[in-house]
């Protein structure tokens, strides 16, 4: 219950799916957390369940493809909590789901930036802050899709989960030596809100499963596990990891 005791953790994408399971684990283990989302009223809910369950949060409303966000999310952790120790940069979005001659520029752009240009601006504050505080850990979530496979309609959504896991690997190398870990969680499927706009029949929830050697999707919860496992020191050794939590999806042939 104390794996991220007197730590001050940010959570983006927190006002559903796995970055809401992520911030309640994260507070129940000893996090002093900020959470982030587009969603006030969500992200309100959240913060009275983790006080209700004796944590410590707040929340801080707006959209992760803005600058201003990022460097609000640290200003407010630093001016609430005195620190920042870990960074979950979880918020992202499928994009458009169609083939790619018909992608447009802009729906290009709007997956890139909710993706991957989001977190390299998150980690651009959250850096410095951890600096400050002697080290913390950077995780991103990243995905199977454009790392073990592709899938047919799915191009800029490949292309900024792959592009995290090069941000990861570009990061961990250059602030190692400083005490920071950064490494990317890979998901397979998983019971989310955003999964069931891929998953909205039960033949596509049967398809979905069947990819995994498990033979089923995760739970958010699940996720939120092995996302405290890197943000803790259970993981102290690790870095530049692009962890595969995907229910063997990515081995599965059967």
């Amino acid at each position: 219950m104390n794996a991220l005791r007197e730590k001050v953790a940010i959570v983006t994408g927190a006002s559903s799916g796995i970055g809401y399971a992520t911030a309640k684990l994260f507070a129940q283990e000893g996090a002093k957390v900020v959470v982030a989302a587009r969603r006030q009223a969500a992200l309100d809910s959240l913060v009275d369940e983790i006080a209700e369950a004796g944590g410590q949060a707040v929340a801080v409303a707006g959209d992760i493809k803005d600058e201003a966000t990022a460097k609000a999310l640290v200003e407010v952790a630093l001016g609430r909590f005195g620190s920042l120790h870990v960074a979950f940069n979880n918020a992202g979005t499928l994009g458009t789901l169609c083939g790619t001659p018909e992608i447009t520029q802009a729906a290009w752009r709007e997956t890139i930036d909710t993706n991957l240009t989001s977190a390299f601006l998150g980690a651009k504050y959250q850096i410095p802050a951890m600096l400050e505080a002697g080290g913390g850990t950077v995780i991103f979530t990243s995905s199977f899709v454009g790392y073990t496979a592709g899938m047919p309609g799915m191009a800029a959504y490949a292309a900024s989960k792959a592009g995290l896991i090069g941000l990861t690997q570009a990061l961990a190398a250059e602030f190692g030596p400083q005490g920071i870990r950064v490494n990317a969680l890979l998901p397979g499927g998983t019971d989310t809100p955003m999964a069931r706009v891929f998953a909205n029949t039960p033949e596509a929830v049967a398809f979905v499963e069947g990819m995994h050697a498990l033979k089923r999707q995760a739970t958010p919860e699940e996720i939120a596990h092995s996302a405290l496992y890197l943000a803790s020191e259970a993981s102290s050794f690790t870095t530049g990891a692009a962890l595969l939590v995907d229910g063997g999806v990515s081995i599965n042939r059967t």
